[in-house]
């Protein structure tokens, strides 16, 4: 039997990216649900970034690498990377770490295809037409109701849930930074150069913030490894690829799938039971992402 078409191959690897993106990407809150009672977010997330730097330093140093030709590419990367990894992470596990419970904190975020899906038809000259308008809504509606048991005005505080909103604001100015000006880097020293740019954010951040104590547990060492090898070697690298080959209002309505998946994955894990109210969400926020990922109809 003759082998497939290479580009064959390649379409099929992108259709599947997404769901596979969605699934990885959901777990980072479970990740840090997991390794946060041992250690301080800030810490943590500089313990993380640490590794990923030695991890890719030996790639970038012994195979053929492609760095940036200009001087503005390296600052437009790194500042993408602070977006997407310092302003993201740092206050997503910061808002978790001070007791916001991971689906909210996924909710709120949650929102950033509404802000991407207004900015990208300024920024980046996109088109959202009406049908994909109504699906960021429908995907909306359904994340408020996936996680609308776990919403409680007593749970975190004020400035808590704050910090999921800066989270929220720096993934969408980042995912439209990101799609702008890094669409063409190199995904091995584009994520190593954002890896360093990540690591002093945090280890800055942990020093003016946070003790620095760790309490070493297996579960611990799994969440870090999971978080490492999974979310920032892998679902970060998928991410890019998503912005290389499709629209930024199209790839940020896969982050209204996060939260649903993010409360399967805990009902896998934790035994946090799903509502008929949570499985009603999830079925409209499919189909608002299918509306959002309906290709326009071109003349002919």
């Amino acid at each position: 039997m003759p082998n497939a078409h290479p580009a064959s191959k390649n379409t099929i690897m992108l259709t599947m990216m997404p769901a596979v993106f969605v699934f990885l990407w959901s777990t980072g809150f479970i990740g840090a649900k997991l390794g946060l009672p041992y250690i301080e977010p800030m810490t943590f997330l500089a313990v993380r970034f640490g590794i990923c730097v030695l991890l890719f330093l030996p790639l970038v140093t012994l195979t053929r690498t492609r760095w940036p030709d200009r001087w503005q590419d390296w600052g437009h990367i790194g500042f993408a990377g602070l977006l997407m990894h310092g302003g993201y992470l740092g206050f997503v596990f910061w808002s978790i770490g001070l007791g916001v419970p991971a689906g909210t904190s996924a909710l709120i975020v949650g929102i950033q295809p509404l802000i991407v899906g207004a900015m990208a038809g300024i920024l980046l000259s996109e088109k959202v037409s009406r049908i994909q308008w109504a699906g960021l809504l429908f995907g909306l509606l359904g994340v408020f109701l996936v996680v609308a048991e776990k919403l409680s005005l007593g749970e975190g505080s004020v400035f808590a849930i704050g910090l999921s909103f800066l989270a929220l604001l720096s993934i969408s100015f980042g995912t439209l930074y990101q799609k702008k000006y890094c669409s063409g880097m190199s995904l091995k020293s584009g994520n190593f150069i954002q890896f360093i740019v990540a690591t002093a954010y945090f280890v800055g951040m942990s020093f003016l913030l946070e003790d620095r104590i760790i309490v070493w547990s297996g579960e611990l060492v799994f969440a870090l490894a999971w978080l490492v090898f999974v979310l920032s070697l892998g679902a970060v690298s998928l991410l890019y690829i998503l912005l290389r080959n499709g629209a930024a209002a199209n790839v940020s309505s896969l982050f209204y799938l996060v939260p649903p998946c993010t409360a399967v994955v805990a009902f896998l894990l934790f035994d946090e039971r799903l509502a008929f109210v949570s499985l009603l969400g999830m079925g409209i926020t499919i189909v608002g992402v299918a509306l959002v990922n309906i290709k326009p109809r071109t003349a002919s």
